[in-house]
């Protein structure tokens, strides 16, 4: 056995281990000194971590280690020191009016900082990141407003939401006017393309404009008013300004008229603090459409 150890590899000149596989040679190849002390050192290494920091699960906890580190009471730690660095700035932000925040330079700063991470992390995912909006969900940088863009109105919108739980949520949304039996289909598309008329989109043609306004007035002005210029009271958009929150093909309209609109807004008042609803409310007045 030992001399088949010692057989050569005729074409790479290197002995053979002895082990052969369908015809097959292994060649005896030992890896390098310089590699197997470093592994050696890592594995004495790893005995060092396990003793020196928490390691070793056990039933009801882990062990320790030495150094009694953890990373989450690191964390913790670098929260609290945060947390009181920031303390003076959040405890006057949280008492101070908005009309005061914008007027203090300091303090709208430390508003549009605190609320730009506030909106990343509640709002960005309805509304994108630079709160352009999507199918649905309000574009926040236009000059368009369901319920106002007055910082009182931005307020209280984040904070009691749009049709949420909270009792004083906004309240209003758009009835299913076909699944519901209110109009009829041929009614609906008369509606549809009048509604189109009125930010000046083109009707199809031997559309019935006529009829579609009488429909629109026996059943839409409620909300809309005579001429769709909205409702803020209730959040009825106005359908004259060419921008839409849905889309302003036909299909579209139809589609609203027959299942009808109400998406949900969390209400943030119970979830994030004062300071931080009144940081998102400026944040978000500054995106660009802002009222005064």
């Amino acid at each position: 056995m030992a001399e088949e150890h010692k057989e050569i590899d005729a074409m790479s000149g290197t002995p053979t281990t002895g082990h052969e596989w369908d015809g097959l040679r292994e060649l005896n190849t030992p890896l390098p000194r310089w590699w197997l002390w470093l592994f050696y050192i890592t594995i004495i290494w790893s005995i060092g971590y396990w003793i020196v920091y928490p390691a070793w699960p056990l039933l009801t906890n882990s062990t320790q280690g030495v150094f009694g580190y953890h990373t989450r009471s690191a964390v913790a730690d670098d929260l609290e020191a945060l947390k009181q660095q920031r303390g003076p700035m959040v405890e006057k932000l949280a008492s101070a009016s908005l009309s005061s925040i914008v007027a203090d330079p300091q303090l709208l700063d430390f508003a549009r900082a605190q609320g730009r991470v506030a909106f990343a992390d509640n709002c960005a995912p309805c509304h994108g990141s630079g709160g352009g909006g999507a199918k649905g969900y309000p574009n926040l940088n236009d000059d368009d407003w369901l319920y106002g863009g007055k910082l009182e109105d931005i307020l209280r919108t984040i904070k009691f939401g749009v049709r949420a739980t909270d009792p004083n949520s906004r309240t209003g949304s758009m009835p299913a006017f076909g699944r519901d039996g209110i109009l009829k289909p041929d009614q609906i598309s008369l509606v549809a393309d009048y509604v189109r008329s009125l930010s000046g989109l083109p009707a199809e043609p031997g559309a019935d404009l006529a009829a579609g306004k009488k429909i629109f007035a026996d059943n839409c002005v409620v909300c809309h008013g005579p001429e769709g210029k909205g409702n803020r009271e209730v959040g009825a958009p106005n359908l004259t300004d060419k921008i839409w929150l849905y889309g302003s093909d036909k299909q579209t309209i139809m589609e609203g008229l027959r299942i009808g609109r109400g998406n949900i807004m969390p209400a943030w008042g119970g979830r994030l603090s004062e300071s931080t609803i009144k940081a998102l409310t400026v944040y978000v007045h500054t995106f660009g459409g802002g009222e005064k």
